[in-house]
């Protein structure tokens, strides 16, 4: 352990600007790289402190200038290592960064019609490929965001993107979902109920997609993942998921 923290500490560092802690256990975190920091949309960083690493999906965009990380935090009892470290971390403290971004799970615009499918943190690449698109007045293109999440609280960017798709109602939409509706904590709630993975199916015959100019995307929960590849992509349509998330990322 003492070798890996010293070989972390080598690295490129990026200290911590802000957080905000927006459920029981989750909590986003925004980083100042000390140095240029360059990543596509839909990529990830690793990042880690204490001799421990984990990746993690940016949310933010391109042409910010902070990393935007949207991070769940897994209980050491659970088998969390990196994330309770960075859940008791302050604001003027620092993580080290890997130089590069890695991940191909990224925006592909040889297809035009862009169905997003995430379980809550996994809504992270897909944010950040939104707030791209719309910087960059991609044109042409569709954007379908479907977030599953067992409570409502956990809808992060829900207020985000139902601006985007007030604001550019032919180029986005945005569907949310509870697999619990009857919890306590979605007492208030009167949105679509049931797992994200079991919508996805009525949701592409009520859009009417072609196949041929669509790709489905697919990031979260392995279980979510798994599901929908072998809903869809039997069928004949383009998925692609982002494939990280089968590591561990407590």
């Amino acid at each position: 352990m003492t070798e890996k923290i010293d070989r972390l500490a080598k690295l490129p560092k990026a200290w911590v600007v802000k957080k905000q802690e927006v459920a029981e256990d989750l909590f986003l975190v925004w980083l100042r790289p000390e140095l240029p920091f360059t990543f596509k949309s839909g990529q990830y960083i690793t990042i880690g402190t204490g001799g421990i690493e984990r990746p993690y999906s940016i949310a933010s965009a391109p042409f910010e200038s902070l990393i935007e990380l949207f991070i769940e935090y897994v209980l050491p009892e659970h088998g969390g290592k990196l994330t309770p470290l960075l859940w008791n971390q302050h604001v003027g403290e620092f993580v080290s960064i890997r130089p590069k971004a890695k991940g191909i799970f990224t925006f592909q615009p040889r297809y035009h019609n862009h169905v997003m499918v995430g379980t809550v943190t996994g809504v992270a690449p897909f944010v950040s490929m939104v707030r791209e698109a719309i910087h960059e007045k991609v044109r042409g293109h569709r954007f379908f965001v479907m977030e599953g999440a067992s409570h409502q609280d956990e809808f992060v960017y829900d207020s985000e993107l139902d601006r985007r798709a007030d604001e550019f109602p032919d180029m986005i939409t945005f569907i949310k979902t509870v697999s619990r509706p009857d919890a306590p904590r979605n007492h208030s709630w009167n949105g679509p109920t049931g797992r994200v993975n079991t919508l996805v199916e009525s949701y592409l015959a009520k859009w009417s997609l072609p196949k041929d100019d669509t790709l489905i995307y697919l990031c979260g929960n392995p279980g979510m993942i798994e599901d929908v590849k072998e809903r869809f992509g039997t069928k004949g349509w383009n998925v692609m998921d982002e494939r990280f998330w089968k590591e561990e990322t407590g």
